[in-house]
């Protein structure tokens, strides 16, 4: 059976739920040109989980779905091992997402991952 995904590098765990999603609004918010990032404690240590959004302010279905898998991408490449464990994180993308280069882009999401407030 052949492997999803590209090899070597794990996702993290997904949100899916649009409750899981509204849970994680009461976090800590970090915002970005790029982007902003909502982060809760779920004051457990299981995996942290991620979610994505775009908003229809972004631009039509095409240019969200690009956003979102560049999101996505960065994550699993750059981001995933600076994710805390018993954290969800909400990332919701704007439209610069698409100019940025993929180093920054990359760069930029580590770096406000690893941000305490």
């Amino acid at each position: 059976m052949p492997e999803t995904g590209k090899p070597g590098l794990p996702s993290p765990a997904r949100l899916r739920k649009r409750a899981e999603f509204l849970a994680v609004r009461r976090g800590e918010k970090r915002r970005g040109r790029l982007f902003l990032l909502e982060v809760l404690n779920r004051g457990d240590e299981g995996p942290p989980r991620v979610g994505f959004t775009v908003t229809k302010k972004t631009g039509n279905a095409v240019q969200r779905n690009r956003v979102r898998r560049r999101l996505k991408e960065a994550v699993r490449v750059h981001a995933a091992g600076d994710m805390q464990p018993g954290n969800d994180y909400v990332i919701v993308g704007r439209d610069d997402v698409l100019d940025a280069p993929f180093g920054q882009l990359a760069a930029e999401l580590s770096r406000r991952i690893r941000a305490k407030r």
